[in-house]
């Protein structure tokens, strides 16, 4: 068995400069570290229980199965944030028919970020015996 210490998703945006805007300015995650010099360099986010490094660059956007989940304590309240920060809402909050309630934004390069609430009575929230 592989013993994994730490992981994080990896991000190769077209334009990294404006990728580290939306995700360090517009989103307002924190930063965990940086490394390298000039606009390819990369910076590593912090991701709740993860991280998301942005670095290098692609020539293509990414994949459109490939996408982003962010829970969030209130996605109301993430809503009106990301409104005043000028971010793109896609879709705004909606309670699923699973129960979670969602908001889809997408970052510059089209890459789908479900921004998800997960409600106190919602079975992700039980956990039999603890």
């Amino acid at each position: 068995m592989v013993h994994v210490l730490s992981s994080r998703t990896l991000l190769c945006p077209t334009d990294p400069e404006r990728s580290r805007a939306f995700y360090g300015e517009q989103l307002g995650l924190a930063v965990y570290r940086e490394f390298g010099t000039g606009p390819e360099r990369g910076t590593v986010y912090f991701l709740g229980g993860g991280f998301l490094e942005v670095s290098g660059r692609s020539p293509t956007p990414p994949s459109p199965p490939v996408q982003l989940w962010l829970q969030v304590e209130d996605v109301a309240g993430a809503y009106q944030e990301l409104l005043s920060s000028g971010v793109e809402i896609v879709r705004p909050p909606v309670k699923e028919p699973w129960g979670l309630v969602e908001m889809w934004i997408a970052d510059p390069d089209g890459l789908k970020i479900v921004i998800v609430e997960v409600p106190e009575d919602h079975p992700m929230r039980y956990r039999p015996g603890i």
